[in-house]
């Protein structure tokens, strides 16, 4: 290799790369000659979603809580860390705020003194649970601020203030995405998102827990569709920042999902309703509309591919002897 080529060669930091959306990320990025420097504190992430990536020699890992400040040399940042089910941010939601605003202040620090771009990764939450459907990037939410969720919910709405205070501040180049539901192989077993926990309690022929009625709505993208998205909103001029929508604008309910899950899978297990969790969003569904003018982006792959896959994966999962958490909020789905 040239040394023009080897000082080209861009070196990216992911945060919360140990995770579900994470580790797809570094090997997409690894796959096109970057690289990848993925930062976790393991809380939801697990390194086996990057045992791939052992060894290769433009990838590293760094176990570290970006809630403490990261000094390091990097040219674009995707901060992704953040736990995003339920289950998870409400173990320690003081904590999960913490993620959310003390950490964005960190990887925004970071990003200044570097002068690298830097990516959110947002959620559809910012919308609560929404009056207006579907959610276009100009509505601005209904969220209960004092609410289980909140921790969640307010602090990713609070690092989309902190990202854009920096843009206007410091003229920091940012990147923002708010990424509705998501699913595919490396989900976490135990998050208690919906296609998750309804994929092993078919397979375990365990019943089917469905919150509420099952008449919610939701949206749901494949992860190699998403990351294709984060890519490309990357790759984007200075003169963007979004908020940008990403995810499929197609609208299943909760028991379409359960329906399709049962189908793939033979499974011969019951639906059992139990009662509707706090704030649940009753609809969720994205209008792309601005990743399609600035991106050229929407999703490719149908929901039944996507989750014939995401079976194959939780199947091998469930071969070498995990388990699901048979209490897990199924209804709750998170990207």
């Amino acid at each position: 290799m040239k040394p023009k080529e080897m000082f080209a060669r861009r070196r990216i930091l992911v945060t919360g790369g140990a995770g579900f959306l994470g580790s797809h990320l570094a090997d997409r990025l690894i796959e096109r000659g970057d690289e990848v420097l993925c930062v976790d504190n393991l809380f939801t992430g697990d390194k086996s979603n990057l045992d791939h990536l052992s060894g290769h020699p433009r990838f590293e890992f760094m176990r570290h809580d970006i809630c403490f400040p990261l000094y390091v040399e990097v040219d674009q940042i995707y901060n992704l860390a953040c736990p995003a089910s339920p289950i998870h941010y409400q173990f320690d939601p003081v904590q999960t705020t913490k993620t959310s605003v003390s950490g964005s202040i960190n990887m925004l620090g970071l990003a200044k003194r570097v002068k690298a771009r830097i990516f959110q990764a947002s959620t559809s939450e910012i919308y609560g649970d929404p009056e207006v459907h579907p959610q276009r990037e100009d509505y601005w939410g209904n969220v209960n601020t004092i609410g289980q969720r909140a921790c969640y919910d307010e602090g990713k709405r609070c690092a989309e203030t902190l990202f854009f205070d920096y843009y206007r501040q410091h003229g920091l180049d940012i990147k923002v995405a708010r990424i509705f539901n998501t699913y595919g192989p490396r989900m976490h077993p135990h998050d208690g998102r919906v296609v998750s926990n309804f994929i092993i309690q078919a397979l375990s022929g365990e019943p089917i827990t469905i919150y509420g009625d099952g008449q919610q709505t939701r949206s749901f993208c494949y992860v190699d569709d998403l990351v294709d998205a984060f890519l490309l909103l990357m790759d984007t001029g200075p003169d963007f920042q979004g908020p940008i929508n990403l995810g499929s604008p197609g609208e299943f309910t909760i028991l379409e999902l359960a329906q399709e899950v049962l189908d793939i899978t033979g499974s011969s297990s019951t639906l059992v309703n139990k009662p509707l969790p706090q704030d649940d969003p009753r609809q969720r569904q994205p209008d792309i509309s601005l990743a399609r003018e600035k991106l050229g982006w929407e999703p490719r792959t149908q929901l039944r591919d996507g989750l014939a896959r995401t079976c194959e994966y939780f199947e091998q999962l469930l071969s070498r002897g995990a388990h699901a958490e048979p209490e897990a909020q199924a209804g709750s789905a998170r990207p």
